[in-house]
């Protein structure tokens, strides 16, 4: 029989144990920040209903949904009844409106699982791959305070994954349509193209924006092209330098006049949370989600590393589920792709392996002393310690390779000699050293060696 070529699907990353251990520390430090903010963890189903997923945004997302079917609804005409989720916003729409009443608002949710996309195959995008989201949804209103809340913590959870320094940009949807508005940009669509122009910015430069601005049918003269570039090229560094960029734009139509106000009132309280102002600015080009958000956005951005583009990004929207339920229901979140993300880090060298989750190997000198090594093993495993015992006979120097190669950071080698003093002797692998306890202050001398490499480890900023 032929054999079939064992290779994964387009779009997805595999790891292997050591780059999961690593994928799965950066998880555990993101939750723990969400966490740390008083969110909740959510889970909803892989699959929603087809109607469910595709009120949201109509024909472009159904491109790119992957719809379910069961083989034995193969012939059935139509849309098939269940699609995997493309992003954790809509589920978490209909979550809410589904359990309106059971919720306490404003309700603070965390969210982190895989979402599935029909991305066009390329390097860095996927098919499958983890959101890591939170979002804070009000009942009838939402305080702009929470808009502020969220730069705080999306700056715990980059400062704690140690990657490098960054930056959290914002900028204000009402502002930009105000600003529009002020040069006689009232029309939504026509806003959503020049937006879409400016977009390029960072990649083709300004004088190519200018010049497809002036060749595209918006009725622009040059003094409004030169306004729109000057707007959009607006940057601040430090706090007051974003306070006086903002009180230098003047007033306004009523919608620019709120958005200078919020992102006013937002910057106070960023910095009121703690947050560093070297880690937060203005960018008054940034958009996000031309037809959902509406006040606040964010993008999150390494400083050494421009060209990864955003890692984190969002926004305040006006109603999360109005599709599902009459309650008006509004919020603002964040979202990391953590999948692309991770990958991103890996490929700019910013992130390594991680180490082994087994922290001991317990060796096997002799076949007929397995009781001993399978009761060190389970003392060690009571005391909270991470092991592994060898259960097959072999050289030692078989047991240390494999030991070393799984990245297990301790092994512990008793023989007869070692048995007869009461003694046990700890190998530390990465020092390459060795020595001998007494078989009482083993688990009380691991424990020091364990604290030892562990606080090592993070003066040198390895995982």
């Amino acid at each position: 029989m032929a054999l079939t070529a064992a290779r994964t699907p387009p779009g997805v990353l595999e790891l292997l144990p050591l780059e999961q251990i690593a994928f799965q520390d950066m998880l555990d430090t993101i939750r723990r920040s969400f966490e740390r903010f008083g969110f909740l963890p959510v889970e909803t189903p892989v699959m929603e209903l087809s109607e469910i997923l595709l009120t949201k945004e109509g024909g472009e997302t159904e491109r790119q949904v992957y719809f379910v079917q069961s083989t034995g609804n193969l012939e059935k005409a139509g849309t098939p009844e269940l699609a995997l989720r493309f992003d954790l916003t809509v589920p978490l729409a209909r979550y809410v409106a589904e359990h309106e009443h059971k919720l306490n608002f404003p309700f603070r949710r965390y969210q982190m699982q895989r979402v599935y996309r029909g991305e066009r195959q390329q390097r860095g995008r996927f098919r499958e791959f983890y959101q890591c989201d939170i979002d804070v949804i009000g009942k009838d209103s939402l305080s702009i305070r929470f808009d502020a809340e969220l730069p705080a913590v999306i700056y715990q959870v980059f400062r704690d994954l140690k990657i490098g320094p960054f930056a959290i940009q914002l900028n204000n949807r009402k502002l930009l349509r105000g600003f529009f508005e002020n040069l006689g940009q009232g029309d939504a669509a026509t806003q959503a193209l020049i937006l879409r122009e400016i977009d390029k910015l960072d990649k083709v430069g300004a004088e190519k924006v200018a010049e497809s601005l002036r060749s595209n049918d918006f009725g622009l003269d040059e003094a409004a092209i030169a306004k729109i570039l000057h707007f959009v090229q607006i940057r601040s560094s430090g706090h007051a330098d974003a306070l006086a960029q903002l009180d230098a734009l003047g007033r306004g139509s009523d919608a620019f006049n709120q958005g200078l106000d919020e992102l006013r009132q937002v910057l106070e309280l960023i910095r009121a949370l703690g947050v560093p102002e070297a880690f937060y600015a203005l960018n008054l080009s940034i958009a996000r989600g031309l037809d959902y958000y509406t006040g606040t956005v964010y993008e999150t951005h390494l400083l050494e590393h421009p060209h990864i583009g955003s890692i984190c990004s969002g926004g305040r929207y006006e109603n999360l589920a109005g599709h599902y339920t009459k309650s008006h229901l509004p919020g603002v979140g964040i979202s990391i792709g953590a999948t692309r993300l991770f990958w991103q880090l890996r490929e700019a060298g910013l992130i390594g392996t991680g180490a082994s989750t087994v922290q001991v190997l317990v060796t096997q000198m002799d076949e007929a002393e397995l009781p001993r090594y399978l009761a060190i093993a389970n003392e060690l495993r009571q005391a909270g310690i991470n092991s592994e015992v060898v259960l097959e006979p072999g050289k030692l120097a078989k047991q240390m390779k494999y030991a070393e190669k799984a990245g297990i950071p301790f092994a512990v080698i008793a023989g007869g000699d070692e048995f007869a003093k009461g003694t046990v002797l700890i190998k530390d692998l990465h020092k390459r050293e060795q020595f001998e306890v007494a078989r009482g202050e083993l688990v009380k001398q691991l424990r020091v060696e364990l604290e030892q490499a562990q606080a090592m480890s993070h003066g040198t900023g390895k995982k």
